[in-house]
């Protein structure tokens, strides 16, 4: 079993990485590049296509050819818009079909569906060498490490927070053989509202594990995203299940986070917006009452 997701280092370089795209789009005549975000991978629009830039740790065709796959089951994910790879040392691009959004609302009940269709993946529906790891592979899933590295960070009451839920979420670790293949990272962000439906997008974290891996961050979406309180409602109910009481679901979605606040200290190190989110992060996790809910950056 592949040790790493398709995905797992941001970009890094964002000069090499629109260099790469400016490259791109001259060989296929696209207008010129215009940097939508960076993260994991830097994306630019040109026209009706997106250039996506990252660092994948396996060969950059597969993820054209898992999204073809997954289209001819059903599922609804990004469309390649062309099969041609562009490459500069470890920078690989792939250009996708843009999608125009709507404005309405994230359809969680057939977020729900899809999810399900992809659950029900065999491994022989995937792009051989297309690496589907177990989450135990995730870097900032190693929670020790994190806190080590966070620790002159983050003042007593939060770290005793963070560190409680570390304790007792600990038998997360054990996946059992009730392992399927999950997205690995459903969450607002990697929803697409079109005019056919919503778009699950962002298929780098896709992992083997227990079907509440997906269910895990809706959970906690209301509570500590201010998100739409109904959401995991529908999901459950377009997914056909509610895991809302299942214990390693409930485990995997304190420990997202524990991780997600862990991350953000690391980056408020060279930037202060992330320093202030994880200031917002940290004051839930010291107990306050009054803790606001978090924002995605």
């Amino acid at each position: 079993m592949p040790a790493r997701p398709f995905v797992d280092r941001p970009v890094g370089d964002v000069k090499a990485a629109r260099a790469l795209a400016e490259r791109v789009t001259r060989a296929l005549d696209l207008p010129g590049p215009v940097v939508m975000r960076v993260g994991m991978n830097a994306l630019f629009r040109a026209g009706d296509v997106v250039v996506r830039v990252g660092r994948p740790s396996a060969p950059p065709q597969l993820g054209i050819e898992l999204a073809h796959r997954l289209r001819e089951r059903e599922i609804a994910a990004p469309v390649p818009a062309t099969a041609e790879v562009f490459v500069d040392g470890e920078l690989a691009a792939t250009c996708w079909q843009y999608l125009p959004v709507t404005g309405v609302p994230a359809d969680w009940r057939e977020v729900g569906v899809i999810v399900r269709r992809v659950h029900r993946l065999l491994p022989a529906d995937l792009p051989d060498g297309y690496p589907v790891p177990p989450p135990t592979a995730f870097a900032w899933w190693h929670f020790d490490a994190l806190m080590a590295d966070a620790d002159v960070s983050i003042d007593a009451a939060a770290r005793a927070g963070l560190e409680q839920a570390i304790a007792r979420n600990s038998a997360w670790r054990r996946l059992d053989a009730t392992c399927v293949v999950c997205h690995g990272d459903v969450h607002p962000g990697n929803v697409v509202m079109t005019a056919d439906g919503p778009v699950l997008i962002d298929w780098d974290l896709m992992c083997a594990a227990p079907p509440g891996w997906d269910h895990a961050m809706l959970l906690t979406l209301a509570e500590r995203w201010g998100g739409d309180p109904t959401a995991y409602a529908s999901f459950a109910a377009g997914y056909g299940e509610s895991l809302a009481g299942d214990v390693t679901t409930r485990r995997f979605a304190e420990l997202r986070n524990v991780a997600a606040t862990l991350m953000r200290v690391r980056a408020g190190r060279t930037d202060p917006v992330a320093r202030a989110e994880a200031e917002r992060r940290l004051r839930y996790w010291r107990g306050e009452q009054d803790a606001p809910v978090w924002q995605s950056q």
